[in-house]
């Protein structure tokens, strides 16, 4: 199941020669790249040395660079055991390269590391030694004790790492450095794995997850500076990870994680019509139609959740309408909040307007959770014949 066939074809350079490959590899380094030239001639002797005496191969995934790194690894791979992968139409960012990757590897063990030397080659001997001793996942870490990360991280580098850290913590409890890139697992772990749905930069995460790691082991690693090139760590890459940390939440907690997310989309979504139906009461307008119009800036709230969900779960949707279910949901709670604001309004003229508005809203959102289990929204973690599909049992 951890295979990974939705990307794009690997298109392999003249080197990929198995003149430069010897038989039976035992270790697979797998590098992702992007514009790393500049790196790759003096990381590729440091994983070589680390791995002397021992059958191996470098894996450059390469994400269709526009500098020099294609002629960078044909003139390394004529002393070196190097293939290069380009990804001429790059997916799922650099988890994507390493699955990539990993489809492509020979090796039975596999070695995941940055181009850029802030992962000290020199330590994937001990990644491996923690294979050995039984480990099914080995971890390079800044955060144990012999760790480390260079004294010139900024103050907002060090508080973005470990706001990241925290979040990652409820389904990588005592991982002290889930934000590792720098790993080392079996193939046979990576066989393990369920639902792969890479996104962004932080695949030992997803890796972690969706293989069942029950025995990890951190590795202490100094990290340091970017030796050459530019970081790839953006705010649109940020922006990602926390919709990656989505779709793990949603993976590790079937039932809480729906739940929770139906409960934060319903109580923002509250707030703003509240804010809407006290501005139009303040503005004159009656109480059927302040709750009426108070209500659709709930399912304005409502729709920003909708499209996050939507962009996060596409693979797995079990609603070839996502969309169409949304408005038709949407139309009927609009409809479920007039008639209910009607009818308080004939019945008890001289009720708070604000009770017509709870009464009201409440009505609407239990009528959308009911539908939305039924046609399989975000509250589809409820459904035990749908949590046992998504998990192929």
């Amino acid at each position: 199941m951890g295979a990974w066939p939705k990307d794009g074809p690997i298109v392999n350079s003249p080197l990929q020669s198995e003149t430069n490959s010897p038989p039976d590899i035992a270790v697979s380094v797998i590098v992702p790249t992007l514009n790393e030239s500049a790196n790759l001639p003096l990381l590729v002797p440091q994983v070589a040395a680390a791995l002397e005496g021992k059958n191996f191969e470098i894996l450059i995934v390469d994400d269709n660079s526009r500098d020099e790194t294609p002629a960078v690894c044909v003139e390394l791979a004529r002393t070196f055991p190097l293939r290069l992968l380009v990804r001429k139409e790059p997916k799922h960012g650099l988890s994507g390269a390493v699955l990539h990757g990993i489809a492509a590897a020979k090796g039975e063990t596999l070695v995941i590391m940055d181009a850029d030397l802030q992962h000290p080659p020199q330590r994937i001997g001990a990644l491996l030694e923690a294979l050995d001793s039984g480990a099914d996942f080995a971890l390079g870490s800044r955060n144990v004790q012999g760790g480390s990360t260079d004294d010139q991280w900024t103050f907002f580098r060090k508080l973005n790492s470990g706001v990241a850290t925290a979040l990652a913590r409820p389904f990588a409890a005592g991982v002290r450095d889930p934000m590792s890139g720098f790993f080392a697992l079996r193939r046979s772990t990576f066989d393990r794995a369920e639902r792969l749905t890479p996104l962004g930069y932080k695949i030992a995460l997803e890796l972690m997850c969706k293989c069942r790691v029950k025995q990890l082991r951190e590795v202490p690693i100094h990290f340091g500076l970017r030796t050459h090139g530019e970081s790839k760590l953006t705010i649109k890459q940020q922006f990602r990870y926390l919709e990656h940390l989505s779709r793990l939440y949603d993976f590790t907690f079937p039932r809480g994680s729906p739940i929770i997310k139906y409960l934060i989309a319903t109580s923002i979504g509250f707030f703003v019509g509240l804010c809407v139906f006290g501005a139009l009461l303040a503005a004159g307008s009656d109480h059927v139609a302040a709750t009426v119009w108070g209500y659709v800036g709930s399912i304005l709230v409502t729709a920003v959740f909708h499209v996050r969900y939507v962009r996060t779960q596409r693979e797995f949707l079990l609603t070839q309408r996502p969309w169409l279910d949304f408005v038709a949901i949407c139309a009927l709670e609009l409809v479920t909040v007039f008639l209910s604001a009607r009818w308080l309004a004939h019945r008890a003229a001289d009720a708070p307007a604000i009770e017509a508005f709870v009464i009201s809203f409440g009505c609407a959102t239990v009528l959308r959770y009911v539908l939305r289990k039924e046609l399989l929204q975000d509250v589809r973690g409820l459904r035990k014949d749908i949590r046992a599909a998504d998990r192929g049992l």
